[in-house]
């Protein structure tokens, strides 16, 4: 998968330093995926979720984090809506961001 807005991921581990060796590990895997489906992510990532709008929410670092990417299984490309606290994603509506 292509992943756009790493600059996301990499201006939310300067603030949260805990969450870059997590958060690089999840673009690693994300990168080199050929996900095809949402069932083709939950084999990688058993406990993210599914929710409307081909969104996927990862849990990073053990659920301290939260991580939003909408896909486009078709053309093989995520793009990063949110990264945030846990206390962050409460505030949001998953489904539209």
């Amino acid at each position: 998968m292509r992943i756009i807005a790493l600059n996301t991921l990499k201006d939310f581990w300067q603030k949260h330093p805990d969450a870059e060796q997590p958060l690089k590990a999840w673009y690693a895997v994300a990168s080199r995926a050929q996900w095809m489906s949402p069932a083709d992510v939950k084999k990688d990532y058993a406990s993210a979720s599914i929710i409307e709008s081909n969104r996927v929410v990862f849990n990073i670092k053990g659920n301290t984090y939260r991580l939003i990417v909408a896909f486009h299984y078709d053309k093989g490309r995520g793009f990063i809506r949110f990264v945030g606290t846990h206390a962050d994603y409460d505030r949001i509506d998953a489904r539209a961001i």
